[in-house]
């Protein structure tokens, strides 16, 4: 499978939008949140950085969306890494993640629902770390770093 990148852009957003409202929806503690205080959030943080952001292609087909930029001086972070259910078990997150890593000589840190055993498991295989509890954004999510 033949993967390439392109930078996305306004049109990109509502599907952005649509992969961060599910993950919300599926592993969010909804009675512990202002649940739509969050989403307009994400929604402004997407148009505000839709240019940061990037395509995944694989052959040729939008397979999906990741973000990767520096979060301070010395640390990258991976964030809002998707794929449509399509494209999903067949390599092309552990490929995005491979691109970041070697992208970088930083740590990378990201920030994920603990519920979501799948993507942590991906993550670990990846060599990332659940970091020490107390550095928990919330309740439901870790942060986990590699490097």
């Amino acid at each position: 499978m033949l993967l390439t990148y392109q930078p996305a852009d306004a049109s990109d957003l509502d599907a952005l939008f649509a992969f961060n409202k599910e993950l919300i929806d599926r592993y969010e503690d909804l009675n512990q949140i202002p649940y739509q205080k969050v989403l307009a959030w994400v929604r402004q943080k997407l148009e505000q950085h839709i240019q940061e952001y990037t395509c995944i292609f694989a052959d040729g087909q939008k397979a999906g969306y990741y973000h990767f930029s520096p979060m301070d001086s010395d640390t990258m972070e991976l964030d809002d890494l998707y794929l449509f259910p399509a494209f999903r078990g067949h390599g092309i997150g552990t490929a995005v993640i491979q691109k970041c890593c070697t992208e970088t000589r930083q740590p990378i840190l990201l920030y994920v629902f603990q519920k979501n055993t799948g993507a942590i498991a991906l993550y670990q295989r990846m060599g990332f770390q659940i970091q020490c509890t107390t550095q928990n954004v919330s309740s439901t999510r870790y942060i986990m770093r590699r490097g």
